[in-house]
C-alpha cells in the first residue's frame, strides 16, 4: 500500500509543479489589446511567446460597426499596451480609451504608412493599409518598436521576429506579383462588396469596384449599383466576390442581375475562425490572391 501511495504521489507532485510553472509563465506574459483580428495575429508573431494576446473585434467580425461594451473597457484596463491600425479604421478606439480610463500606451500600427486617399463620394484616407503586404513590413516594425519600448529585455527578440516575418511578406508579395502579372492587364477587374482592396489594387495594378465605400456602414445608392451592372455586362466583368464580415446578399443580388456567379468568400477586414483558411495574415492573403487570380482569369 504504501509503495502505491508514493507512486501515486509522485505524478500528482509532478503535475501540480508543471501547473504551477505554466500558471506562472503565462502571468509572465505581457498582455496586449489588439484592435481586430488581423492586427492580433501580426502581434503574435511579433511577440511569440513573451505576449498573450487579445483582439476586441474577432474573427469574421466587422471593425467598421463594432461597438465596445463594458467588458471590453475591462479588458483593455488590464492590459499593458493597446494595439489599433489607425487611419481612421476604429473610430470608436479613442472613445473606448477615454471612457475606460486607460492610461497605458497606444501603438498604431499603420504609422508611417503612405495613405491613399479615396475620391468622389468615398473622399477621405483608405485605412485598408494592410492589403499591401509591403505595407505589413512597416507594421511589424511599429509592433516591435512598441513592446521592446514596453519591455526592454525582450526587444532583439521583437526585433529578430519582425525581421524573420518580413521574409515571408517579401516572399509572400514576390509570388503575387508573379501570379498577377500573367494576366492581360484588361482582364484585371475585380468586383468586392466595399472599397478595401484599394492598396492592394494600386500595389498589383488591379481594379477594384465595389457598391459599397470605404466603410461596409456605407449604403449604396440605386443608381451606383445600376452603373456597376452595367458596367460588369459591358465589360464581361466575371471576378464577383462576397467579403466574410459582409452581408452577402447585396453582392448576391447584383451578381443576379449582372448575370455573373459570385465567386469564392474573399477575407478581408477580418480573419476568418481557426476552422477556416485564412486564420492568419499570411494564410488570409495567399487564399485572397489564388481566388482573386482564378476570378480574374475567367473575365
Amino acid at each position: 500500500m504504501k509503495k502505491l501511495l508514493t507512486a501515486l504521489i509522485k505524478p500528482a507532485v509532478a503535475m501540480a509543479i508543471f501547473a504551477m510553472a505554466t500558471a506562472s509563465l503565462a502571468a509572465d506574459k505581457i498582455p496586449v489589446l489588439a484592435s481586430f483580428s488581423i492586427l492580433g495575429d501580426l502581434v503574435r508573431v511579433v511577440g511569440s511567446d513573451r505576449v498573450a494576446v487579445t483582439t476586441l473585434v474577432g474573427p469574421d467580425e466587422d471593425a467598421h460597426v463594432f461597438e465596445p461594451k463594458a467588458s471590453d473597457a475591462k479588458n483593455l484596463l488590464q492590459t499593458k499596451l493597446m494595439v489599433t491600425n489607425g487611419l481612421g479604421f476604429e473610430p470608436w478606439a479613442q472613445k473606448l480609451v477615454k471612457s475606460s480610463g486607460y492610461k497605458g500606451p497606444v501603438a498604431v500600427a499603420s504609422q508611417g504608412i503612405q495613405t491613399r486617399s479615396m475620391p468622389g463620394k468615398n473622399a477621405g484616407t483608405d485605412p485598408h493599409a494592410w492589403q499591401d503586404p509591403t505595407h505589413v513590413l512597416l507594421y511589424v516594425r511599429n509592433i516591435a518598436a512598441a513592446l521592446g519600448k514596453l519591455d526592454p529585455a525582450g526587444a532583439s527578440i521583437y526585433q529578430a521576429n519582425s525581421e524573420a516575418y518580413a521574409k515571408e511578406l517579401q516572399a509572400l508579395d514576390a509570388d503575387a506579383k508573379a501570379q498577377i502579372a500573367a494576366i492581360p492587364q484588361p482582364k484585371r477587374k475585380v468586383i468586392t462588396s466595399h472599397d478595401a482592396f484599394g492598396y492592394f489594387g494600386a500595389h498589383y495594378g488591379i481594379a477594384f469596384y465595389a457598391p459599397q465605400g470605404m466603410s461596409t456602414e456605407a449604403e449604396p445608392s440605386a443608381k451606383g449599383v445600376a452603373q456597376l451592372i452595367r458596367q460588369i455586362k459591358k465589360e464581361q466583368i466575371k471576378a464577383v466576390f462576397v467579403e466574410n464580415m459582409s452581408s452577402p446578399k447585396l453582392l448576391v443580388q447584383l451578381s443576379q442581375d449582372a448575370g455573373v456567379t459570385a465567386g469564392a468568400t474573399l477575407y478581408v477586414d477580418a480573419l476568418s475562425k481557426a476552422t477556416g483558411p485564412a486564420d492568419s495574415y499570411l494564410k488570409l492573403m495567399r487564399h485572397n490572391i489564388t481566388q482573386l487570380v482564378a476570378g480574374m482569369k475567367r473575365n
